[in-house]
C-alpha cells in the first residue's frame, strides 16, 4: 500500500485560503483597535475638560456673590470697610535691610567655552581630561 503525500492539493488551497483571510483582516483589526484607543482617550479628554469646566463655573459663581467679593477683599488686599477699624500687626524687630539674595553663576554659551577650550589646547594649558 502507497503512503499517500501528507500535504494534498486541497490543504495547501486551504492554507492559502486561510492564509488570506487572516491578511486580509489584519489591517482592519489594527485601524479598529487603534481608533477604539483613540475614542477611549478622547473620552478622557472630555472627562478632564468637564470637570475643569464645572469647577470654573463654581468659581463663577463663587465670585458673583457679593460676601465673597468683601471677605477676600479684605483678606487679600487688607481692605477696611466704613466704620470698621483695622489694625496691621508689625513685626517686632525690623530687619536692617534686605536679606541678600544668591545669584547663580552666570554660565557662559556654550560657543565660548568651546572656543576657549581650543585656544587652551593651541596654548598648551589645557588640562587633560581623565
Amino acid at each position: 500500500m502507497a503512503r499517500r503525500p501528507q500535504l494534498t492539493g486541497r490543504a495547501a488551497i486551504l492554507a492559502i485560503v486561510v492564509c488570506a483571510i487572516a491578511m486580509s483582516l489584519a489591517y482592519p483589526v489594527r485601524e479598529y483597535i487603534a481608533q477604539r484607543r483613540g475614542i477611549a482617550e478622547l473620552q478622557a479628554e472630555k472627562a478632564r475638560v468637564e470637570a475643569d469646566r464645572r469647577a470654573l463655573a463654581a468659581q463663577a459663581e463663587q465670585i458673583r456673590d457679593p460676601n465673597w467679593i468683601k471677605r477676600a477683599s479684605k483678606e487679600r488686599l487688607h481692605y477696611c470697610g466704613p466704620g470698621e477699624k483695622c489694625y496691621v500687626v508689625m513685626d517686632p524687630k525690623p530687619s536692617t535691610g534686605q536679606a541678600a539674595v544668591k545669584q547663580p553663576a552666570q554660565t557662559p554659551p556654550w560657543y565660548q567655552t568651546l572656543w576657549e577650550s581650543v585656544e587652551a589646547a593651541d596654548a598648551g594649558t589645557g588640562r587633560k581630561a581623565g
